[in-house]
């Protein structure tokens, strides 16, 4: 009888690929972690118990298959496990990498408390690099052509995942992004060190050689407004994800030396894609030689503080009101972020920024928990006369981020948008208050993961092609 090559959860540890010493990857933004070898990848795949009701699959957005190709993985059949995971998947190579897997799919694996999750993420950018190096990996063509146009607002991972399926169907799809590259969020808001920019880069050129059509450097509002294009396209999407820094309306928040975090993050992944930026050659992004504070507990704030190290800062502190169980980023990430050096002070939120005309301190409260609010989470409060002032040359606000004002941005005042300024959909289609245009992602949703964008992106390409469909048939549109 061929041996069971599952459920060896009971005799295998859990293990992640080899991962960069602090020492040696604060040099560089290149990723800690390294790809397993197959039998590693094999064995740690193995470890999955083949539940009756995969938890893994139940809490993962995208609804990706996993116990299927982490069987195909364990017994070797690696094309087919990749054929499997990119099924579900416009960029699985993207989602193996920075997915918060320890909220989502492993840490609802059901042999967690126990024995460890299986390293569903780790096998997942094993499987897809594996899958690249091999040549697996092929655009998707159409098998004919439709005749119908559709315009993508966003170059980022809603929009490139509606692209992919929309042109797999048949359609022109060109994309309009205002950034130089294609990626979005991906490209300028994620640093080296969690998703290598070659990643996206090789991503983008696939949808290239797929067909889709690209119009970077290219701003909705001023090089055309959403009524010209309407007029070219048969549908529109707009997937511009949410940029616009939330604020702290505190003492001194005006002071040279408080950025907001995509600010910051921005020139930070420019520079280390060969771009010049004079802010940081001046030293006005940059955090060498710098007391940095970071203000927030989420994902963003573990990318600016790990950013700063790297760029040789002379300390770095990152402030957040509730405590480390309590904070909503990735557990995984603060933990790489303290073994290289960062200083977290929990239960403290700040009271005022210091400085004459430069930011000099951080003076912040100490917190503590009280009741919870309706969501169940306990609500911080200030402990008075706990105020404790920190030092900073540079403070980062990594608070979150609010939609644009679309409507006035792109000069389509009949644009919709809720109390929360995200724009308004009809859930059931995604449809916005303009008819044909629609919108996905965090622009209606608002700030939230990539795996997010990436299915709000394909289920709206679904959509779409049923309202164009639909439009063919009753004669309003003409397909060929």
């Amino acid at each position: 009888m061929a041996e069971n090559k599952m459920l060896k959860f009971v005799s295998r540890e859990q293990e992640m690929p080899p991962k960069r010493s602090a020492d040696e990857r604060i040099k560089d933004f290149s990723e800690i972690y390294a790809t397993f070898v197959q039998p590693s990848a094999q064995d740690q795949a193995g470890r999955c118990s083949q539940c009756g009701i995969p938890f893994c699959q139940v809490h993962c957005p995208l609804s990706n298959n996993i116990p299927d190709w982490l069987k195909l993985t364990a017994e070797g059949r690696l094309q087919e496990a990749y054929e499997l995971s990119q099924a579900t998947n416009s960029m699985p190579e993207v989602c193996g990498r920075i997915c918060p897997q320890d909220r989502l799919c492993e840490g609802n694996c059901v042999i967690e408390k126990d024995f460890n999750s299986v390293t569903i993420g780790s096998v997942e950018k094993f499987l897809t690099d594996t899958a690249w190096e091999n040549g697996w990996v092929k655009p998707r063509t159409p098998r004919q052509e439709i005749g119908l146009s559709v315009g993508i607002i966003g170059a980022g991972p809603a929009g490139l995942a509606a692209a992919e399926m929309l042109r797999a169907k048949g359609y022109e799809v060109h994309v309009y992004d205002r950034y130089d590259r294609v990626g979005g969020l991906l490209v300028y808001g994620i640093p080296g060190f969690k998703l290598e920019k070659q990643v996206i880069a090789r991503r983008a050129q696939l949808l290239e050689d797929q067909g889709i059509k690209f119009h970077l450097n290219f701003a909705v509002g001023v090089d055309a407004k959403i009524a010209e294009l309407r007029e070219r396209h048969d549908a529109l999407l707009i997937a511009t994800g949410v940029y616009k820094a939330r604020d702290v309306g505190l003492p001194g928040a005006g002071l040279k030396g408080v950025l907001p975090a995509m600010t910051y993050l921005t020139a930070s992944n420019k520079v280390s894609l060969g771009d010049t930026v004079a802010e940081y050659e001046s030293g006005e992004l940059n955090a060498e030689g710098k007391d940095v504070v970071v203000i927030g507990g989420g994902d963003t704030a573990m990318d600016c503080v790990r950013t700063a190290i790297r760029q040789g800062a002379k300390s770095v502190k990152c402030l957040y009101r509730r405590d480390k169980e309590n904070m909503p980023g990735s557990q995984r990430e603060v933990k790489n972020a303290e073994e290289e050096g960062v200083e977290f002070v929990w239960l403290s939120a700040p009271q005022a920024f210091l400085g004459d005309d430069k930011v000099t301190a951080v003076r912040a409260n100490r917190m503590r928990l009280g009741l919870a609010d309706s969501s169940g989470r306990q609500m911080p409060e200030v402990i008075e006369g706990s105020s404790v002032n920190h030092p900073a040359d540079l403070v980062i606000k990594a608070l979150g981020f609010d939609p644009e004002d679309l409507p006035k941005l792109f000069d389509a005042p009949e644009l919709t948008v809720t109390r929360w300024g995200t724009l308004k959909v009809d859930f059931r289609t995604q449809m916005t208050s303009l008819d044909g245009v629609f919108a996905a992602g965090d622009i209606v949703r608002g700030a939230s993961l990539v795996v997010w964008a990436i299915r709000d992106g394909r289920d709206v390409a679904e959509t779409i092609h049923q309202y164009l469909k639909a439009k063919v048939e009753a004669g309003l549109a003409k397909a060929s």
